[in-house]
């Protein structure tokens, strides 16, 4: 269907207009210029080095290869048309798209869903999608913790990661068998009084849900970590979200580990060579620029060797929800399983890994691994392997 120029300027208007764009002028910018070039039919010819003297006022030396700002910009507009249309545009009639490796736009009509049969389930025959996961996981979250997570579950942002279509082998070799034992699997959520993150942590449990709801895990138990027993600890499998402080059970577990996570970043306690002491966090001057900041993955058994954990932490929003986002991605399993793997093809059972996050407005916008340990657990104190 051919869309006329009235019907798309209407639609670029709402967008610039809205909340994910009202507070970012640069953006507003880089869109209302793409459009342009878009609707004229001269995106294709477009290059990283036009965009940025055009929009972003670089010298005529500029050197793309040299300077990632139009690479940066793009992957943040492609965030937030994603956010507009998770919240703002869920019912606009004209969908705006900017897919990866060029600058051209698409503008395409909504589909007109069907109204249901009568007397039919809307939910018969049907895989949860993003409303209804994010909807379980809100009621969940409202159980003593809504109160200071609700007002952020809003801002969930996907960045370049999409969803894992299948179980595939190489999630299943990360999380098994957390998710595929039969051992009921409990979400635990670092509380604000233990000095976590809310907002990442809030981010970072929706995401997960997402997960959870794609992989149909069942008997799955929300709480938060001053509210966690030990004997809740060792009847199931733990994914704990956030900083550990303040938990006497989690931080035994998490003990004598060649990674700690401290609030400057992430400790190497025996760096090897050429490894730095300290992986740290370096916050952004101004919200224009990147903050680059460094999650720690750290799986252990649990406690009195039952069961298994798994601990997401981070100091800042952008490393708990892009390291979510990573662990959760089946592309980015392959590569981690491809990093991990040993000389004999399989992957530690117990490790830690650092991953750096970069990210803009505290979203992620790249995720990459750095480096792991694997863990070898001797009478439940983690050594590591030579």
């Amino acid at each position: 269907m051919v869309l006329g120029a009235e019907s798309t300027q209407a639609q670029l208007q709402r967008i610039l207009h809205s909340k994910a764009f009202r507070t970012s002028e640069i953006h507003r910018n880089l869109l209302s210029y793409l459009a342009e070039r878009s609707l004229s039919g001269t995106a294709d010819s477009l290059k990283e080095y036009t965009v940025g003297l055009d929009v972003f006022a670089k010298p005529d030396s500029y050197d793309p290869r040299q300077e990632s700002t139009v690479r940066m910009h793009m992957a943040r507009l492609r965030q937030k048309l994603s956010e507009y249309y998770r919240t703002e545009g869920v019912d606009d009639p004209i969908v705006v798209d900017l897919p990866k490796g060029g600058f051209k736009l698409i503008f395409e009509q909504r589909e007109v869903r069907p109204d249901p049969i009568p007397g039919q389930s809307a939910a018969s025959g049907k895989r949860w999608g993003y409303k209804e996961i994010a909807l379980v996981a809100g009621l969940v979250l409202a159980l003593g913790l809504a109160a200071y997570f609700g007002t952020r579950l809003w801002q969930v942002q996907r960045s370049s990661f999409q969803p894992a279509q299948a179980w595939t082998p190489e999630l299943k070799q990360l999380w098994d068998p957390i998710v595929s034992s039969k051992r009921p699997l409990i979400v635990c959520l670092s509380s604000p009084a233990a000095g976590s993150n809310e907002a990442g942590t809030a981010t970072g449990a929706v995401l997960l849900g997402q997960f959870l709801g794609m992989v149909h895990k069942k008997d799955v138990l929300v709480t938060s970590s001053d509210q966690i027993a030990a004997p809740e600890v060792a009847m199931g499998n733990v994914v704990f979200l956030g900083p550990i402080v303040g938990n006497r059970q989690m931080q035994a577990m998490s003990a004598d580990r060649p990674f700690v996570l401290e609030p400057e970043g992430i400790r190497n306690v025996n760096p090897m060579p050429g490894e730095p002491a300290l992986f740290a966090d370096k916050l952004p001057r101004d919200r224009q620029d990147t903050e680059e900041s460094y999650a720690l993955i750290s799986r252990v058994p649990g406690l009195f060797g039952n069961g298994e954990v798994l601990y997401l932490s981070g100091n800042r929003i952008s490393s708990i929800t892009g390291e979510v986002q990573a662990f959760t991605d089946a592309a980015f399993a392959k590569t981690l399983i491809s990093k991990m793997k040993k000389a004999d093809g399989s992957v530690p059972r117990y490790y830690q890994l650092v991953l750096k996050v970069r990210s803009m407005d505290t979203m992620p916008i790249e995720v990459t691994y750095v480096l792991h340990r694997e863990l070898q657990i001797q009478n439940q104190s983690a050594q590591l392997v030579k």
